[in-house]
């Protein structure tokens, strides 16, 4: 008869050996990348699509189009809310450094490329939307959970030490002060400085004018065209169209596209993304995100 000691230390060794396991593949996904090579002058895509939560996906795919010299031109594909600030300037400094490389980048708008969406948008050479694709959105949102209330009525209590009055800015249990409120509107009013300055320089506009247009409204793709936020309007195709165009390839030029592994993009994106959706009102957060 098995010992009921025995049989839980067996099952514990076992989980500790099937969560090795599961490291082990995560860490081999992480390093997997395409082994197809590119053997003739095509254009690069590159699709961001859903909220902006890693910017390293992205950013690998640029990398890799940039030291490859068969990606005359590169088509990144937006359909995205936006989302973390850092992500997408990461993915925004990327896109300025392929084209410092030499390479041709166009931006193919999808239904939404709002926010962080358009952020990367404006690093690109030219911009393509459709006539109902919602963009603009210029602006920051930062959002604090707060349940002091609940926490009352239920009798719980957090006992909290800290180094200094601001540490525990952004607390869910008890309420923001004046001073704690001034300080994350500085906060976020720096990153939309940041926001606007990347749009009027990537899209040759006057500052004053972004300025005007960057309180957080959102815009069709037929109005952005309207007030120079978009280039053209058109398809997904006539993006890839024009992006073969300028670098000699003529309409449908060869494309490539870096295929992530399969358990890499099921697995490790997808729970990227269930979290962010998940548990984003929960976790203090500053983003350049079109809530809806």
């Amino acid at each position: 008869m098995v010992n009921r000691r025995d049989l839980l230390l067996g099952l514990m060794v076992l989980a500790v050996f099937i969560g090795m396991i599961f490291i082990v593949l995560l860490s081999l996904t992480a390093l997997t990348v395409d082994g197809s090579r590119v053997t003739s002058k095509s254009v690069g895509i590159i699709e961001i699509i859903g909220p902006i939560v890693s910017p390293m996906p992205v950013v690998e795919s640029l990398e890799r189009y940039i030291s490859d010299d068969n990606i005359l031109a590169i088509v990144i594909r937006l359909n995205t809310p936006g989302g973390g600030v850092s992500a997408t300037q990461e993915i925004y400094e990327t896109v300025k450094k392929a084209r410092r490389a030499g390479k041709k980048i166009v931006a193919s708008m999808g239904a939404v490329a709002a926010s962080g969406g358009y952020y990367v948008a404006a690093a690109c050479d030219t911009v393509v939307a459709t006539p109902g694709t919602i963009t603009g959105s210029i602006g920051v949102i930062a959002s604090f959970s707060e349940f002091s209330n609940l926490f009352e009525k239920i009798g719980i209590t957090f006992n909290v030490r800290k180094t200094g009055k601001f540490k525990d800015t952004g607390s869910i249990a008890r309420k923001m002060t004046d001073e704690e409120k001034a300080l994350i509107d500085e906060l976020i009013m720096d990153t939309h400085e940041q926001f606007v300055q990347a749009v009027f320089m990537g899209r040759n506009l006057d500052p004053d004018f972004v300025r005007e247009n960057a309180d957080g409204r959102v815009f069709t793709g037929r109005q952005a065209l309207n007030i120079g936020f978009v280039d053209i309007l058109g398809t997904y195709q006539e993006a890839i169209d024009l992006a073969g165009t300028m670098v000699g390839l003529g309409k449908n030029p060869p494309v490539h596209k870096v295929q992530k592994d399969i358990f890499r993009r099921v697995l490790i994106d997808g729970i990227s993304n269930l979290i962010s959706r998940s548990v984003g009102d929960e976790i203090p957060s500053i983003s350049y995100k079109w809530v809806y």
